[in-house]
């Protein structure tokens, strides 16, 4: 009997400390209304899109000491089509927007600490502004296809095309700022194609890499202003290294054929490039028999490729920054073709000498004596050869061409 009196006052003393502990907690949640922020602003300072956010905490947290104040950030990015949330305890950041487009943006109050029984609890409600683009200049924009190109890391052009819909007598004029920059400057050399700017070039260290860089494309007509064009980009994410201009073609003792190449000149790092070879392959009729496109392994300049008989290899290749250097990137133009023949090939040299240099190919002499006249005959027989050449094959009677098959190397030109 005292056994069971004892539990029903430990029963019943339980159910007193959980009713406590529960009337503190919905007390602390009921009487912790977390207020949003206050004085929510966005500065424009003149940098093409780069604003400046700036908000303040509630006025009913400025005296609670006892927890942390943070706050979380949300904005419509125009250019990924999708919201992006920042937490931060700071009451500034600075973002990229697209100016012809709606700018949104809200903001909330997070809290932590003993006021919250160490949870984190964010405001129900949001402070939130919106500014609408600004109304200048015609409904259609002066110009579309806006395109970057980071020539060999050496060199950067910006071209667009005109937009139809506008006067042919428009003068577009590009301005651009980045985070070096104390204010906005105009294009320092335009394009100009048929009278008429079509594209921007930078050269030098103007532009840095992983760097935001703004551009405005805007301008005038004798109808009136025309509407602005706003562009974000970095440029190592625009990267088109230069076309591949050494490659060799070799014949192994394994019935394999060796490819290799140098790595494309300009500024470009070879452990940021990767490769594409293409290769097809000709029958003794002169008919495709099979084109093939193949990714080569990062950093790796070698290829090998099966040799078969009575057949012609030739094959290509080109390069771009991998996705390790940088986000995306364009491809090179493609490498002239070198070639290696079956048994029958032949020589055309593209020379790439100057004009006052001569190319000399020397040659030793077998010879023969005909039974009919008893005349001795000199047969030129050609050594291994390695020509900076492009080349197209056409036939060369009278040649040992067993001998030279099997060191001929072809070189694209320098």
């Amino acid at each position: 009997m005292t056994g069971n009196v004892w539990l029903s006052i430990r029963a019943t003393l339980m159910l007193f400390l959980l009713f406590v502990w529960l009337s503190h907690f919905i007390q602390c949640f009921l009487s912790l209304a977390v207020d949003p922020p206050e004085n929510l602003t966005i500065l424009d300072p003149g940098h093409l899109g780069s604003l400046q956010i700036h908000w303040s905490p509630p006025a009913s947290l400025l005296n609670m000491k006892d927890c942390h104040k943070r706050f979380q950030l949300e904005y419509f990015n125009t250019y990924e089509d999708q919201w992006t949330i920042i937490r931060t305890s700071k009451r500034t950041y600075s973002a990229q927007f697209d100016l012809g487009k709606q700018v949104q943006v809200r903001v909330y109050t997070l809290l932590k600490g003993s006021c919250t029984n160490g949870s984190e609890v964010k405001s129900a409600r949001y402070t939130e502004l919106i500014k609408e683009p600004t109304s200048t200049g015609e409904s259609s924009n002066l110009i579309q296809d806006f395109v970057c190109v980071f020539h060999r890391m050496e060199y950067v052009e910006c071209k667009w095309e005109r937009d139809p819909k506008q006067p042919a007598n428009s003068l577009p004029t590009l301005y651009f700022w980045h985070n070096e920059l104390e204010q906005t400057e105009e294009c320092p050399k335009y394009i100009i194609s048929n009278g008429i700017r079509s594209g921007c070039t930078f050269t030098g260290k103007s532009l840095p890499d992983f760097t935001d860089i703004n551009f405005c494309v805007n301008g005038s007509s004798p109808e009136g202003p025309m509407k602005p064009s706003f562009i974000t980009l970095q440029i190592q994410n625009h990267v088109k290294p230069a076309a591949t201009q050494i490659l060799q073609l070799q014949a192994r003792p394994d019935t394999q054929l060796e490819l290799s190449w140098e790595s494309p000149a300009g500024k470009v790092p070879k452990n940021c490039l990767e490769w594409e070879v293409e290769h097809s392959e000709e029958g003794p009729d002169g008919n495709h028999l099979s084109v093939r496109l193949q990714e080569s392994a990062v950093l790796n300049t070698c290829f090998y490729l099966r040799k078969l008989i009575n057949s012609r290899i030739c094959v290509r290749v080109r390069s771009k920054m991998h996705k390790y250097c940088a986000n995306e990137g364009f491809w090179s133009d493609w490498s002239v073709w070198t070639c290696y023949p079956g048994n029958v090939f032949f020589f055309f040299f593209s020379l790439c000498l100057p004009i006052h240099e001569e190319l000399t190919v020397k040659t030793t002499t077998t010879t023969t004596t005909t039974k009919k006249t008893g005349r001795t005959k000199a047969k030129p027989v050609l050594p291994p050869l390695q020509v900076k050449s492009s080349m197209k094959l056409i036939s060369t009677p009278g040649v040992d061409q067993s001998e030279v098959m099997k060191a001929f190397i072809f070189k694209a030109c320098t």
